[in-house]
């Protein structure tokens, strides 16, 4: 498949699968379509339990996608410290968390208006 012609969500897909083949938890899919002013049409928000799971999960989002649509995303962010990184695929943006960053940046809260969709795994 060529860049650009995947719906959103497709990629949302191919990123839950690259979070769960690494035991990635407390995975969100928030959708912002409905809200004014959004820089994308969806956030996925998940937890890993350390640095190296930070950077797991990371990779293991980046390798599903690129190997299954040929893309890359457009900007990742914060991979040094690995405590939030965040990964733009343009319309869906990737936020990885670890579980102090996550309660103490609260995306959820903050999107409060979005439409929150929890994603089961059996990794919880």
């Amino acid at each position: 498949m060529q860049k650009g012609k995947v719906s959103a969500d497709e990629l949302i897909s191919l990123i839950l699968h690259g979070i769960e083949e690494v035991k990635g938890v407390e995975i969100n899919i928030l959708d912002l379509r409905d809200l004014d002013n959004t820089v994308c049409d969806y956030f996925v928000i998940c937890n890993g339990t350390s640095n190296t799971h930070v950077k797991a999960i990371v990779n293991s989002i980046q390798k599903t996608v690129s190997k299954a649509i040929h893309d890359k995303p457009w900007h990742v962010e914060g991979s040094d410290n690995a405590e939030w990184v965040l990964i733009d695929y343009v319309n869906v943006v990737v936020h990885v968390f670890q579980k102090q960053a996550r309660e103490f940046y609260d995306i959820e809260g903050l999107w409060g208006d979005a439409r929150v969709t929890l994603v089961e795994s059996s990794f919880n």
